[in-house]
């Protein structure tokens, strides 16, 4: 098999598992039904992946380091104003839900379900989280000491934007069938639902860092 193919087939496989186990979580995902998503034998997927938990792992290291790689390359340049950065890290952060709506349920469903998976999701976090808080602590720091910002714990920043921007995501299914009784019809137009919420998480936390 060539290697171009093999990669083909390779990225059918964890394309599919990932919506298996978005669905249906590990211990309900089957390898089975993973295989005949991606179109191949079982034989073929355990040639690849020798068994589920490979499958999850990837599956996993690939959604937090995209997680991490968008909210980086938002805050990460030194050139702009920190306030600027932090803006779009937040709106990076909620557009990457947006468009992954089921992944904060998976990771809360399988910490919560699955107490043993837990180290995989701490261990991947851990490894980009503690340089991103280093680097951007300095800056919020500096920027603190000539005035421009309150200063700020970041990570403490990050726990609060984290929980605005996952809160409507995985609360969505169930607010949603009640919203017209609850919230006046707000979330019947779900795009602009979320673009009024990203704005209003937006604003939340530029208020915490804004001099008074």
């Amino acid at each position: 098999m060539h290697e171009q193919e093999k990669n083909n087939t390779e990225q059918l496989i964890l394309e599919a598992a990932e919506q298996e186990f978005f669905a249906k979580g590990f211990g309900g995902a089957r390898t089975a039904a993973i295989a005949e998503k991606a179109g191949v034998t079982h034989a073929m997927l355990h040639y690849y992946f020798r068994k589920k938990e490979c499958l999850f792992e990837r599956i996993v290291a690939k959604n937090i380091s995209l997680l991490a790689q968008t909210i980086t390359a938002a805050v990460g340049n030194s050139e702009l104003p920190i306030v600027e950065r932090l803006r779009s890290g937040i709106a990076a952060h909620f557009d990457l839900i947006a468009a992954n709506p089921q992944l904060p349920r998976f990771i809360l469903n399988e910490v919560l379900s699955r107490p043993e998976h837990y180290h995989i999701l701490y261990e991947r976090i851990k490894e980009v989280s503690e340089n991103l808080f280093a680097s951007l602590q300095k800056d919020v720091d500096e920027a603190a000491r000539r005035g421009e910002i309150e200063h700020v714990d970041i990570r403490m920043l990050f726990i609060s934007f984290i929980s605005l921007n996952v809160f409507p995501f995985i609360a969505y299914a169930f607010i949603e069938p009640v919203s017209n009784e609850l919230l006046g019809g707000m979330m019947a137009d779900r795009e602009k639902y979320l673009a009024m919420r990203k704005a209003e998480n937006i604003e939340i936390i530029m208020r915490r860092i804004k001099k008074q």
